[in-house]
């Protein structure tokens, strides 16, 4: 790929130029799109009427140059210089995006592209919760209270590889849905491979610093009970210390959410990528936390959703286990039945909100480059639309032909 503007080559290390989108009086420079030139007339209806049933525009007849019948897109206009429609060669229209647009976005992604997007997120989902599900099996109990945390320990760290790979491959995807072009998992696969150990070095990073400011935030309140002190008024002032230190942590995280990303799409090294994603966040901290977090809560309500049956299954199936347990006096475990339900759930849910939220994450950073950086002009070239100067890329070497 060569180096243009507005589009961060792979192997460019050039810092982005923030703000870099063409002002509003220079959008003739976008191909496909006209203002009237310096001095032509405006139009004027109550005028035009009046010279005798003359066409409205200049015409052949008067020697000057033609503005009006359709633009290049179809639309409209007497003169031709209204805005076009923007092109939308995949699965959101290549212009700064709305709410609305990013939300459907995604989910155009997850329609269009079912077979990879549900069948990655689906691979995902089965070893994960078998891993959960093998953990407490194995454990039987045998921990008592702790159970829970043991296989939280146990299963975490399968969880996190599990979801890096799957949010590179997801990643990937959606460069190529972006411009109308289809990925299978071994394209996929193919591209982001080289990048994995990186991500996985960012997202240890990234959960470091969240998980440190908490610690540090609560570390006072901690130290202060364990020295066996217990004044209340202490204690509670310690506490909302602590408490303070979580909206910090959620600051960190949307500063940080355009890293992978960048990470993946750029070739950005992990200190890289974190200061890019701090750059392509500022000013807009508040519209990516809100849609983050809109994001995530619909995608817990479709879990929850399709939870809630399988949890009555697995409760009306293991409740005489549970009650035998119960009366024995024995430390309660989860029926074997009830495992099995809740697996099943997790792994429908799962398959269909990995994806929904790992394209968000991709579609905001897009977002944040097409208002910062015009890089809608960029990918509209690599889309191949001809009124924008693009004739497609070539794939001589079997890379990605097209990456943002």
């Amino acid at each position: 790929m060569t180096d243009t503007p507005g589009w961060a080559s792979p192997s460019s290390s050039e810092p982005p130029r923030d703000e870099a989108r063409p002002p509003a009086d220079a959008s003739a420079a976008v191909p496909g799109q006209s203002v009237p030139p310096h001095g032509a007339p405006a139009a004027h209806p109550a005028r035009d009427a009046g010279h005798g049933g003359q066409q409205q525009g200049s015409g052949p007849q008067h020697g000057g140059p033609q503005y009006g019948g359709q633009g290049p897109y179809g639309q409209p206009g007497q003169y031709g210089w209204g805005a076009p429609a923007s092109p939308k060669p995949g699965v959101i229209p290549l212009r700064p995006l709305g709410l609305g647009e990013i939300l459907d976005g995604a989910v155009s992604t997850i329609r269009k592209h079912w077979r990879t997007t549900l069948g990655l997120s689906l691979g995902v989902a089965v070893v994960q919760e078998a891993a959960v599900v093998g953990t407490q099996l194995a454990v039987d109990g045998d921990t008592g209270d702790l159970t829970p945390v043991v296989s939280a320990l146990v299963s975490l760290p399968v969880a996190m590889l599990l979801g890096v790979v799957a949010a590179a491959l997801l990643t990937m995807v959606v460069s190529r849905a972006i411009l109308g072009q289809t990925a299978t998992v071994r394209d996929a696969w193919r591209d982001a491979r080289p990048r994995l150990l990186q991500l996985i070095g960012l997202t240890l990073l990234t959960g470091l610093i969240g998980a440190g400011i908490v610690l540090l935030g609560f570390a006072p309140l901690i130290g202060y009970l364990l020295a066996g002190a217990d004044e209340p008024i202490i204690v509670g002032l310690l506490a909302v210390v602590g408490i303070l230190s979580i909206p910090v942590a959620f600051w960190i995280w949307i500063q940080l959410s355009l890293a992978a990303p960048a990470l993946m799409l750029e070739k950005q090294g992990v200190l890289p990528a974190l200061s890019r994603s701090r750059r392509l966040v500022r000013g807009s901290w508040w519209r990516l936390f809100g849609i983050n977090i809109l994001g995530r809560l619909l995608a817990g309500l479709v879990a929850g959703m399709l939870s809630i049956p399988f949890a009555v299954i697995g409760l009306v199936l293991g409740f005489d286990d549970l009650s035998n347990q119960l009366d024995s006096g024995e430390p309660a475990t989860l029926p074997v039945a009830m495992l099995i339900s809740n697996a099943i759930a997790g792994v429908i849910s799962s398959t269909l909100t990995i994806p929904f939220t790992a394209t968000i994450g991709v579609l905001l950073y897009v977002d944040q480059r097409i208002r910062r950086e015009a890089l809608d002009i960029e990918l509209a070239r690599a889309a191949g639309l001809p009124e924008y100067g693009g004739t497609g890329w070539s794939d001589p070497v079997g890379q990605n032909p097209a990456r943002l």
